[in-house]
């Protein structure tokens, strides 16, 4: 393999009877047993610096606004904190199997959203982490998710070891299997709204699956209009973008979905521009044949909360044709210190998100590109392409193992896109080994993460960390 991640055709792959066996050497070096591991007592820092280490460089007014979502419960801590886990993994055995990894894989960041035939498929949807990792990491986190969200959900923790095991099977059982599958074969592997529901035991799990697909349909950025648009003219007297002149302009909910100012309006429209040149010819064109109508900041998700994010109204040849797009910044993943150290890879932290969504994903976004605003890099996509999660708070025993097995098989093809397939199926086996094993590990860790809430809540309450809960 060369510097830039491809290996040379003229040089025969190596068989993948080869690469299972030398998974399966790699027990010797990190024992499957290994992965049930987990010991907090010897962290370098505690969560709630790292934490507070996150908040450097995020809008200042908005870090009361990320911590009052991180201390809502245990599950929203960890969906904020891919930072502690990334800190705390990096100290745990590994086999050195290193594919693209989402780097913040959990429950919540698997959800549908609309292929360009605008059909619904569902996969990972979060990529701000990607990057190259130890697989290990992603599948602890994803377990560690599955047992926080049962508690949450008041499920016994047998139900909640259950819900992990399935996971880890599924992941298991299905990368053993696209392993077999020719490299091409693999790649185009997804599932669809039929194949999810067909996967679901449970009517709860089923019904959740309907109303998040229901939900996707309708995020589609003509319905979006009356939500975010008025067609007033701008009450606080700004004149940034066409609303001033009577046309169509976002509306404003201080603090979440903020006007920028004169200046920032100007480089974001350039940064637009500039985001033309990293698309495929054809959306090029395609998108070339709209015009900027407005911009906002809008805040986004748990642990995004705090950076830049802009959502741009564009409008085609008539006043029904249009297009909400997304401007996300994105700064370097929590996954790469553990990985190249203080040096720099990616040029450009925002062609790192899309290239690593590409990787994991099997269809996205066509409209996947990035940019630069100012000094800051951003990726830029579809606002309402038919999103939708499936909601896990009320999903029973049955539901959740449904659910978690699903993630685990998205996982294990996401990680097969890319490389050691072979080896990764050589070292799990064919055994539930593993499966137990970070079922032990899912437990410990979920008291880790009630513990690290805890810390984080009791830091606001004396006062070391600022929170306005529910915004």
């Amino acid at each position: 393999m060369d510097a830039t991640g491809f290996t040379s055709l003229r040089h025969a792959a190596t068989p993948r009877t080869e690469r299972y066996g030398l998974g399966k050497a790699l027990r010797e070096r990190a024992p499957r047993s290994s992965l049930a591991y987990w010991d907090g007592s010897g962290r370098r820092l505690d969560p709630v610096t790292i934490v507070a280490m996150g908040n450097e460089g995020r809008v200042a007014r908005l870090v009361p606004v990320r911590i009052g979502r991180m201390i809502a419960s245990p599950f929203a801590f960890l969906r904020g904190a891919a930072a502690v886990m990334a800190e705390d993994f990096s100290r745990l055995p590994s086999t050195g199997i290193t594919p693209v990894i989402c780097g913040d894989a959990h429950l919540g960041n698997f959800g549908f959203y609309a292929s360009p035939e605008r059909d619904l498929v569902f996969d990972l949807n979060d990529f701000d982490e990607a990057h190259p990792g130890a697989w290990e990491w992603d599948l602890r986190r994803l377990t560690a998710s599955v047992w926080v969200a049962g508690r949450q959900n008041g499920l016994a923790e047998d139900d909640c070891s259950d819900a992990v095991r399935r996971c880890v099977r599924s992941y298991r059982e299905h990368l053993a299997h696209l392993a077999e599958q020719p490299l091409l074969t693999r790649s185009f592997e997804r599932l669809d709204f039929d194949g999810l529901h067909g996967a679901a035991t449970s009517k709860v799990g089923r019904s959740s699956i309907e109303r998040a697909a229901e939900r996707a349909r309708r995020r589609t950025s003509d319905r979006a209009l009356p939500r975010f648009t008025t067609e007033d003219g701008l009450p606080d007297g700004s004149g940034v973008g066409n609303g001033a002149d009577g046309h169509r302009r976002i509306v404003t909910e201080p603090p979440l979905i903020t006007r920028p100012d004169a200046a920032q309006y100007d480089r974001i429209a350039a940064a637009l521009d500039d985001y033309l040149v990293t698309l495929p010819l054809h959306w090029a064109r395609i998108l070339g044949g709209y015009r900027l109508v407005d911009v906002a900041h809008k805040v986004v998700g748990v642990g995004s909360v705090g950076l830049r994010a802009y959502i741009a109204l564009v409008e085609g040849s008539n006043a029904d044709d249009v297009l909400f797009l997304q401007l996300k910044q994105a700064r370097r993943s929590v996954v790469a210190r553990f990985v190249h150290g203080d040096s720099a890879w990616h040029a450009h932290q925002g062609q790192r998100v899309v290239s690593y969504q590409q990787d994991l994903q099997t269809v996205s976004d066509p409209l996947l590109g990035w940019t630069t605003v100012g000094e800051r890099q951003y990726y830029v996509r579809q606002f309402r392409d038919m999103k939708g999660a499936v909601v896990v708070d009320g999903l029973d025993a049955a539901g959740l193992a449904d659910y978690a097995g699903v993630c685990g098989l998205l996982l294990a093809k996401g990680h097969a896109r890319t490389s050691g397939a072979s080896m990764i199926a050589g070292y799990l086996g064919g055994g539930g080994k593993a499966d137990k094993a970070l079922a032990r590990f899912a437990r410990a860790y979920a008291d880790q993460t009630e513990q690290d809430h805890a810390a984080l809540v009791a830091a606001v309450e004396r006062g070391a960390l600022p929170a306005e809960p529910g915004v």
